[in-house]
């Protein structure tokens, strides 16, 4: 993984000391909350309905053990015991104290980590495919090109006060684990006729208020070419995006607005000037930062484990999580394992420091000492010996991160919702509870299969609702709760937008309103193999809205 140079451990140090200095001001009463806001914004610290919070970013998803033990020992000193992992590939913090910050900043550079960039109007953390590295379906790694992203766009002086928020995702295999159609620039590896390396380009994809699929305007855009073609496309954005309206400033609706013809006739216009100039990516470079990202040594093995096979004829609960969570891995004999950050009945997303400690142990004991996390608020060891398996299991089942559950109607994706966050205008937290607890036996899972279940607790859908297969989104309506269902969103590379199928739902209902969606799906699947979201784009929303609403 990624190793601080001079440059980057001197940059996060004077920004650390930088931001010690602005905390001193506001707490002495020198700045005022408005005069303070865009400072802290800038370096992740928000402040929430109870408290501040603090945004650490994890880029691309990729850290390793002793980051994870310092984000631990974080959680255990400066907060009340826990972290909870984001749609973004980061962590939050939900009650550091003000004056907390700076120390926890200086602790972090210590272990290569910061919050820079986490909010504000700027280039957010750059996420990639959770897999990267060790699909097997992998046509080349994206951490590489998400870290060259990285370095371009941090604190880059024309674009830290863009007209809005800008979310840059990539992907390095076919098949899309990480929405890249649903983020401002979306970019999925690619090799052309010649084998070249290169990147299909999507702009102008999003969620929240206006919810849209992300327009292709590159089919090959050349690996040289990235970051001048980037750069293009957020000039034309910061020249024209609206800033008269936050709601209609990002780049998703420029591309609306403008047309995606005379959008990309801009882009390219802009792109030729600056194409063979400074921005130029030199293949030495690329190679250089790939090298930081060498995969460790791995035996090539048998495609099957005795010890593993064994096991699963035992242990039914073993049997489950061998079923559900684990990823083809590229070498034979090694396979990726998802952590589920979902056990039932819990709150999506959240870790313990405890666990993390043992996260951070089991990693260095059975996976080279690397560790990911997904937009789907889980955890991966990407590279773990099958033979290992068993083993690593059992202390999972210790630590309570044993769930078998990934991909199925129990990995919920949701936002901290009204508990937490000042915008959200109902919670979400109590209702994923909820619906993991009504389908939280292993067997039912089992039964209905890949089912992906998203929830918002307000418009800006940092719960991805828009894209979930059931799709669930909080509202405020006459002081009371309110739950829109949507139905048919997906976020891999067949992307769409879910659809509004009537009413929402009260808290009471709305766990009841998923029950009859389930069943319906169950009563009119094809077969076994038939998904729910495959179900749904089959048969259309009528059977669905005649179960949660009765017939016409």
């Amino acid at each position: 993984m990624y190793r601080y140079d001079e440059f980057d451990a001197s940059f996060v140090s004077q920004r650390t000391d930088q931001f010690k200095d602005q905390v001193r001001r506001r707490l002495a009463g020198e700045l005022s909350e408005d005069e303070f806001k865009p400072l802290r914004l800038m370096n992740g610290l928000y402040l929430q309905l109870h408290a501040y919070m603090l945004r650490v970013a994890i880029p691309y998803g990729t850290l390793n053990g002793r980051q994870m033990r310092k984000l631990a020992h974080i959680a255990r000193t400066y907060d009340k015991g826990y972290g909870h992992f984001t749609t973004r590939q980061n962590i939050q913090f939900n009650w550091p104290k003000l004056e907390d910050t700076p120390k926890i900043l200086e602790e972090l550079a210590e272990v290569e980590m910061h919050a820079i960039q986490t909010s504000g109007n700027c280039i957010r953390n750059v996420t990639a495919d959770h897999f990267a590295g060790a699909a097997a379906d992998e046509i080349a790694d994206p951490r590489p090109y998400a870290e060259i992203l990285r370095q371009w766009s941090s604190l880059h002086p024309e674009f830290s006060f863009l007209p809005r928020k800008f979310k840059i995702a990539i992907t390095g295999a076919p098949h899309d684990r990480a929405a890249v159609q649903v983020h401002d620039i979306g970019l999925q590896l690619t090799r052309n006729d010649a084998g070249e390396t290169g990147f299909v380009v999507y702009v102008g994809g999003g969620l929240g208020r206006t919810p849209m699929i992300g327009r292709q305007v590159r089919d090959f855009l050349p690996e040289e070419d990235l970051l001048a073609y980037s750069e293009a496309i957020l000039r034309v954005y910061n020249r024209y995006g609206r800033r008269d309206n936050k709601y209609k400033a990002r780049i998703k609706i420029l591309v609306h607005e403008t047309g995606l013809e005379d959008l990309k006739a801009d882009i390219e216009q802009e792109f030729e000037k600056i194409r063979f100039g400074v921005l130029r990516l030199p293949e030495e470079e690329v190679r250089r930062i790939e090298a930081y990202f060498a995969p460790p040594p791995l035996e090539v093995g048998s495609a099957t484990s005795a010890a593993v096979e064994a096991r699963r004829a035992s242990d039914t609960a073993f049997a489950q999580f061998a079923a559900h969570n684990l990823n083809p891995h590229r070498v034979p004999g090694y396979t990726s394992v998802t952590l589920s950050m979902k056990p039932v009945g819990g709150i999506p997303g959240d870790a313990s420091d405890a666990q993390m400690e043992v996260m951070a142990d089991l990693a260095e004991q059975y996976g080279h000492d690397e560790i990911r996390i997904s937009h789907e608020q889980n955890v991966i060891l990407p590279h773990v010996k099958l033979d290992d398996l068993p083993d690593l299991y059992d202390g999972l089942v210790a630590a309570g991160i044993a769930e078998g559950n990934a991909g199925l109607i129990t990995d919920i994706i949701a936002c901290p919702g009204m508990d937490f966050c000042a915008l959200a205008t109902a919670r979400s937290i109590p209702v994923a509870q909820r619906i993991s607890e009504r389908f939280g036996a292993a067997e039912r899972q089992a039964e209905i299969g890949e089912l992906k279940i998203k929830i918002s607790g307000c418009i800006n859908a940092c719960g991805h609702h828009h894209v979930g297969h059931i799709g669930i989104l909080g509202l405020e309506k006459k002081g009371e709760e309110f739950y829109q269902v949507t139905l048919g969103g997906s976020a891999n590379e067949n992307t769409s937008i879910g659809e509004i199928v009537g009413r929402g739902f009260s808290s009471e209902e709305v766990v009841d309103a998923v029950e009859k969606l389930v069943d319906t799906y169950l009563g009119l699947r094809s077969g076994k193999e038939e998904t729910f979201l495959d179900a749904y784009r089959r048969l259309g929303e009528e059977p669905f809205k005649e179960a949660l609403y009765g017939a016409a």
